[in-house]
């Protein structure tokens, strides 16, 4: 069984027990989360919701927080002297997936 959700502007497959990478959460690890917007569930019969599944609910826990790996940002004019370089770090959520409700 596994169902697709909407979590803060982005979708993710949600099977039991995995785990989802997920921009940072403002919450303590084991916090729990109910995720409502969920788009479909498929178990024995797939089920569509428009735009969402009425009464489905996906139960998830806050594992850990991190970054992610460095992207550099490099920003040039030819033969302007104009050079920028930047680093970036994402932050990062990990929650796990409990229980799908339909």
């Amino acid at each position: 069984m596994y169902a697709l959700v909407e979590f803060m502007g982005k979708q993710y497959k949600a099977e039991k027990g995995a785990l989802l990478k997920v921009d940072k959460i403002d919450a303590e690890p084991g916090t729990a989360l109910d995720i409502d917007t969920v788009l479909l569930v498929s178990s024995d019969t797939v089920t569509v919701g428009s735009p969402y599944v009425q009464g489905a609910k996906v139960k998830a826990t806050v594992e850990s927080h991190g970054k992610d790996e460095k992207i550099i940002v490099f920003k040039y004019k030819p033969k302007k002297d104009y050079r920028r370089k930047k680093g970036h770090r994402q932050q990062f959520s990990m929650i796990k997936i409990g229980e799908i409700s339909a």
